[in-house]
């Protein structure tokens, strides 16, 4: 698998908004983005360019206006950047990442309920 772009935090918001509504202009997500944070519409423009120069995204002048897409898939971003904290955090072990969070307190029932499902279907289909 290719190494996929870094992300910031402020440009992770932009692709979501990409990923959930591509293709999509650069005023849709202006007016999405302005909506939910406080950033200026030259800030959500850097970001994108950004994004765009990260090849993350891609775009195509329509008259004139610019419509992106995104050239990285949301599953495969954030399977790498969850593959990432885990590594980096609990040395690739998520059975301790997990013991930390319910330890903790930082899932509720109805997560840890959804985490047993989970488990459950993996069983019955024989995983390991």
């Amino acid at each position: 698998m290719a190494k996929l772009p870094q992300i910031s935090e402020a440009e992770f918001e932009v692709m979501k908004i990409v990923w959930k509504d591509a293709p999509i202009s650069t005023n849709e997500i202006t007016d999405r983005l302005t909506q939910t944070t406080s950033w200026s519409p030259k800030t959500i423009q850097t970001l994108i360019k950004r994004l765009v120069n990260k090849k993350a995204l891609t775009y195509e002048k329509q008259s004139r206006v610019f419509i992106y897409t995104p050239l990285v898939a949301e599953r495969e971003y954030i399977n790498q950047e969850s593959s990432s904290f885990l590594d980096r955090f609990y040395n690739g072990n998520i059975t301790s990442m997990l013991s930390a969070y319910i330890e903790n307190d930082k899932l509720s029932e109805k997560e840890i309920d959804t985490l047993r499902s989970l488990l459950s279907r993996r069983a019955d289909k024989g995983g390991d």
